[in-house]
């Protein structure tokens, strides 16, 4: 190529490519550094791909923990798996979206046709649901970062009163109940917005949920998992599947000494004493007593919770901004509101929105917000009573066994059973029937 044609080529692309850097700007762009970015109620979207490598890594780790737990019975390769999915889960993809938020995504989708859920998510959501039908709590054991981050701060477990550990266990029913209604109603996603621990993966966040999930992880060191046990949404729905199980984690895989090593070894209280069977008449009178028991209060409860439900749906309208923009413009009508108004009230002035219509929409929301409330009330109340019943009348059993949905099939609880030791190949000494370790 001659020198002719190389600068007849080269020229013009030096000037299209940089005059315009060393040109004057005529029209400036605007100035947005000052601007406040919206707060929106669902969660950005994330780049294409990236999702399927979740649900992909999701499967695979779902599938090693429930074999690690079941068949290698192996307190160890829960451990590493655990630390290489906190890693992923938590840090690498900073704790969204997560099976936990997902629940929100699920109920705004079916609330809202116009919502379109991808099926990304809804894998996220059902995958360890359907795990847990069939071999338990996989995902708690070592595969969801929220459970994992704790379980490796735990250092000395202590003992948490049982009839604490009961009432304290509602706590998560009720963290759903808020959830769906708020999310049924695209008001706010609760447990995205409040969760303790996802300003712990990003490195920041509000100070408040910062100081809140250095709190729960202080707690863990000496209580097992308090976040997943009486807080966590997710948890709830997973207990309630894993006592479907077809296959779940036993203590030993022999008969049982009693000698309450598993016990110990249990920082979450997943363990189920011995319980003799009733025989004969006592049988027959257990039985009626907790059907009548049973039938008294699913009816009671169901209306009871149901009202209240009702009544706190209603309390939650102004949460949602239609909602909070009806009752500022009534507050500034009847004179409630003066000096600089409210930036909502500010935006509807401006606008030019017609009243009738927020009134209007306000009054369609509020009938939306009491009837969900009710039959989430309603559903709590019939949850409610279940466990009750399970309390008053535990299942019989011979020997410490697993209780399913308490289970996060840790695999703590095996190398603490003589049997599972021999079984390894570990010469240990037997307990006699009924003794104690101490």
């Amino acid at each position: 190529m001659s020198r002719f044609r190389l600068a007849a080529i080269t020229v013009p692309f030096l000037l299209v490519v940089l005059v315009p850097a060393f040109g004057i700007e005529r029209f400036p762009p605007p100035d947005f550094s000052n601007h406040a970015v919206p707060v929106t109620t669902t969660p950005a979207a994330q780049p294409r791909g990236i999702d399927w490598i979740d649900v992909s890594v999701l499967v695979a780790g779902l599938g090693v923990a429930s074999w690690l737990s079941l068949k290698q019975r192996s307190r160890r390769g829960i451990f590493i798996l655990s630390l290489v999915c906190l890693a992923y889960f938590g840090f690498w993809r900073r704790g969204c979206v997560c099976a936990i938020g997902s629940i929100q995504n699920v109920t705004l989708g079916i609330a809202d046709p116009s919502y379109a859920v991808p099926i990304a998510v809804i894998a996220m959501f059902t995958l360890p649901l359907a795990v847990a039908l069939v071999w338990g709590r996989s995902f708690c054991s070592s595969v969801c970062p929220h459970g994992a981050l704790q379980d490796l701060v735990l250092v000395k477990p202590l003992k948490v009163p049982s009839c604490l550990d009961e009432i304290l266990r509602v706590l998560p029913w009720i963290h759903l109940a808020l959830a769906v209604l708020l999310a049924a109603t695209g008001t706010l996603f609760l447990t995205c917005k409040f969760d303790p621990f996802v300003g712990i993966f990003r490195m920041a966040g509000p100070r408040t949920m910062l100081i809140a999930g250095g709190g729960i992880l202080l707690v863990s060191i000496f209580v097992g998992r308090p976040y997943c046990r009486y807080l966590c949404p997710y948890g709830a729905l997973l207990g309630t599947a894993a006592r479907f199980a077809k296959w779940r984690p036993t203590v030993t895989p022999d008969s049982c000494t009693q000698c309450r090593l598993c016990e110990s070894a249990c920082p979450y209280g997943a363990l189920n004493p011995p319980m003799p069977e009733k025989h004969g008449l006592e049988r027959i009178a257990s039985g009626r007593r907790r059907i009548v028991m049973i039938a008294l209060m699913l009816p009671v409860a169901a209306l009871l919770f149901g009202w209240i439900g009702g009544k706190i749906g209603i309390a939650s309208l102004p949460l949602h901004p239609n909602g909070n923009l009806a009752a500022l413009i009534l507050q500034q009508e009847q004179g409630s509101i003066s000096g600089t108004m409210p930036n909502e009230l500010t935006a509807y002035r401006q606008h030019g929105t017609d009243r009738l219509a927020v009134i209007s929409q306000t009054s369609a929301l509020e009938t939306r917000f009491l009837f969900l409330g009710r039959c989430i009330g309603a559903a709590f109340g019939l949850v409610l009573s279940l466990k009750l019943a399970r309390i008053f009348f535990p299942s019989p059993s011979s020997d410490y066994v697993t209780d399913q949905g308490r289970c996060v099939s840790c695999a703590r609880c095996f190398s603490a059973c003589p049997y599972e030791l021999l079984r390894r190949g570990i010469p240990v000494q037997i307990p006699q029937k009924g003794g104690s370790h101490d």
